[in-house]
Parts: C-alpha cells; structure tokens; sequence
C-alpha cells in the first residue's frame, strides 16, 4: 500500500493539474470505486460538475481535492492498488479505469485506475481538525504525520508511550502518527535499532524522539526520489515509478547482509505481513510484545 511518501508525490502532482480547474464532467465505471459515497454514483457525478478544485491536500494516506466554498471536499485513498492519472483525453482507457473526471477548459483528463478496487473517492463535508485547519469529517481523526508541519514531537512521544503493544504496531496506528506503512516502519527501527516488538510504553522520551527523527528522515529521503515503487501498481500522476527501492536497508532485504553490520537480514511474521530486521542491531527483547 503507498505510504505517505507516495501519496505526497500524487499530491503534489496533482496540485499542479487540477488547481484551479473547473469539473466539466465525471464518469463512474465501477461503483465501488465510489462505495464510500452513499448516495451513490449518479450523485457522485452531479454534485461534482460545475465545481473549482482550488487546492489539494493530504494527511498521512489520504488526500482531497478542496472545493470551491470550502465546504466541502473529494476525499481519495488509493488502496493497495489505486492511481491518479494525468492523461490525454485521447490515450486508450486503462484496463482497470474506475472513474474519468474532464475539466470545463478540455485538456488532459483525471483518472482513477484501480486494479483490486480496495481505494476509491466519495464526497464528504470538511470540518475544524482543532488546530486552526480544514479537513474531511472521515478524517478528523487521523492523526498529524511526521512531515506535517504542525506535527508535534511531544503529542508523538505521548500517544506512543500510551500503547501496550510493540513499537511496529504503535507506528502502523494512523491516530498515533499517520502515514507510516510497513515499509518505513521496517527503514526507521532498523536505522534506530529498535525490534518490532520492544514495547513502545517501554521507550523512554529520548528514544522515542530518535526514532521519530529517523522515521522523518526516511520518509524524506523517499520523497525526494519519488517514493518506492516494487512494482508497476504505485506510479506517479505520469505514471513514473519512485525508486527509493534501491535505499532499502532492512525491508525486503531477507538474507542480505546488515549494510551497518553484516549479519544477514531475517524476514519474520508479523500481522498477517513481513517485518524484516538485523537479528544483531535489532535483538529481540525479553518484554517483547508481539
């Protein structure tokens, strides 16, 4: 699934595009792409057409287009496999096209390709985050990400010291700090040399605010190579992969040597996924909390 890094590069493409653009026209080509808009897709389309798009913005993996009146607000998540294309009204539809959105001034189009259909769109209305900011009602209570400007290293420290499990879920828990996946999970504890399962109310405040800096660090790192890309399903709105692949150091790494210590990287079970981790930098704790 993209992670905040990806979802960032999407966002800020489309920023470039659809800002200021004016919806002439909106097609629906599987209903589940719109599932989480209840009135359905018919609705979807009306309240669509005929208005502005004056910016786009994201917290941790979601992002949404702002409407004109700042009211309300097309909210988009892409899943394990959505995408957010740039295309040509001309170029050949995509085999897995959910939803085409065409703008009052022609030109290139916005597409919705989604080959497992676990993403999708819907119209919410937006609503006070408590902190001086606009978001949509469905996502009031994710919390800041990492990168966020106004992300607070205390409210990070806090939330996590209040979990009673291992520091990977704690990361992986959108209200605590969003936008982190497996992936830079897996980069930041590895460059923190933290286990997956070290308890995260066991942290003391000084670790904690290291492995913030180094989920921080990842995360950035990956933004500007345009994010990790393993295969064909994560591109950007020109349907270009990220390569921060290539920077990996722990995840998808198994039987790779350490690059800090040479031991080689174990592949392990984790919630019906993978952590991947050096069994010598990270040793497993006697309190671990799986």
């Amino acid at each position: 699934m993209p992670e905040l890094p990806e979802v960032e590069v999407v966002r800020s493409g489309l920023a470039r595009f659809v800002t200021g653009r004016t919806v002439s026209a909106v097609e629906v080509l599987h209903p589940r792409a719109i599932r989480r808009h209840e009135p359905g897709p018919i609705d979807f389309a009306a309240r669509l057409v005929g208005r502005q798009i004056t910016s786009v913005s994201r917290r941790g993996k979601y992002l949404w287009f702002v409407l004109d009146g700042r009211d309300s607000a097309v909210v988009g998540h892409l899943g394990m496999s959505g995408q957010l294309l740039v295309r040509p009204p001309d170029a050949p539809d995509e085999k897995h096209l959910r939803i085409r959105v065409r703008f009052a001034a022609g030109g290139r189009e916005l597409r919705f390709v989604d080959q497992r259909t676990f993403g999708g769109m819907a119209l919410d209305e937006l609503v006070s985050d408590g902190g001086g900011g606009l978001v949509p009602s469905t996502v009031v209570h994710i919390a800041r990400d990492p990168l966020d400007p106004h992300h607070r290293s205390a409210d990070f420290i806090s939330a996590l010291k209040s979990r009673r499990t291992g520091l990977k879920r704690a990361l992986l828990d959108q209200t605590v700090v969003s936008g982190i996946g497996n992936i830079y999970a897996d980069e930041a504890l590895w460059r923190a040399q933290l286990h997956y399962a070290h308890p995260a109310d066991g942290l003391s405040p000084a670790r904690a605010l290291e492995l913030l800096g180094e989920v921080q660090e990842v995360m950035s790192q990956a933004l500007a190579q345009g994010g990790t890309s393993f295969d064909a399903l994560y591109v950007n709105v020109n349907g270009e992969s990220g390569y921060f692949d290539v920077s990996l150091n722990a995840y998808g790494q198994e039987n790779e040597p350490c690059p800090r210590c040479g031991r080689l990287i174990v592949r392990e079970p984790f919630m019906n996924r993978s952590s991947f981790r050096c069994p010598r930098c990270q040793r497993t704790p006697r309190n671990a909390r799986w």
